[in-house]
């Protein structure tokens, strides 16, 4: 997508990170903006971030794992805009831990945003999108850790492989139906975004952890305050992924090698490597 001036923009998580400064961007590139999240607090600071553009918006409270809260949202958004243009499928949680620790709870919580998130936001956009006609693009977030394979981040590994492989089914699916809709998946990796602290919005019936949860969160918070890369940065290099129709968003590149060697462990029939020794 190359002109973006006038287009709708839907954009979850929108209350910190990336979300945030996406919204931004797009506000800047006079595009009319829906801005959802479950943070409310963050949201409204997210809006009067856009105020200066003078663009029209639209900001709604959005548990992304309720799929008729999703649905809310579509809704609402082609009743206000009349079409959806650029879909940010971006709200995103972390947990941490060994699989042996991890409570059910956690991988409710977890695959419930990351996954299936990502799932009822297709459901409930693109098929409006396909019935507008119109040129239009969808962009999972991810994560290298969609790519590789973490200790201690099983759950989140697994929702964020999930998104890599539905994202990729989608191009396909849409390349077969004609649709003149395109697809990217974001891959960063550590970027301090605020995701390490996801857990003040945990849900209360979902609230249950492990003991040992907590230091593998702080190893994560730490490593994600390391970062080099600011979520102002990757979301520019979103911006630019979607105007040059790109899939693979991988915003760090020094992690390819480690991919490889995942790659190449696949083909060589060998045992994993692990990506952080």
């Amino acid at each position: 997508m190359k002109d973006l001036k006038g287009k709708v923009a839907v954009i979850t998580g929108a209350a910190s990170g990336f979300g945030r400064e996406l919204a931004i961007l797009c506000a800047q590139e006079g595009m009319r903006v829906v801005t959802t999240d479950v943070d409310e607090v963050g949201l409204r600071a997210t809006d009067e971030l856009l105020r200066p553009s003078g663009v029209p918006t639209l900001t709604l409270r959005c548990n992304v794992a309720d799929a008729a809260e999703v649905e809310r949202v579509a809704a609402q958004t082609y009743e206000t805009f009349g079409a959806a243009h650029l879909l940010f499928n971006n709200a995103g949680v972390a947990s941490a831990g060994p699989i042996w620790t991890t409570t059910l709870e956690d991988w409710q919580w977890t695959l419930g945003v990351n996954l299936m998130g990502v799932v009822h936001g297709i459901r409930s956009f693109v098929p409006r999108m396909l019935q507008q006609g119109d040129e239009a693009h969808v962009v999972n977030t991810a994560s290298v850790a969609g790519l590789l394979s973490v200790p201690s981040s099983s759950v989140y590994c697994v929702s964020k492989h999930g998104v890599v492989t539905m994202s990729e089914c989608l191009h396909h699916e849409l390349r077969a139906a004609n649709a003149r809709i395109g697809v990217s998946v974001l891959c960063p990796a550590f970027v301090n975004t605020g995701i390490a602290d996801a857990a003040r919005n945990r849900p209360k019936e979902l609230a249950a952890t492990s003991p040992e949860a907590a230091v593998y969160e702080q190893r994560v918070r730490e490593a994600t305050k390391r970062g080099k890369i600011s979520a102002a940065d990757v979301a520019r290099m979103t911006m630019d992924a979607v105007r040059d129709g790109r899939f693979y968003i991988l915003t760090h590149p020094n992690i390819k090698r480690a991919i490889e060697a995942r790659m190449r462990d696949i083909l060589d029939e060998r045992l994993p490597s692990n990506p952080m020794p």
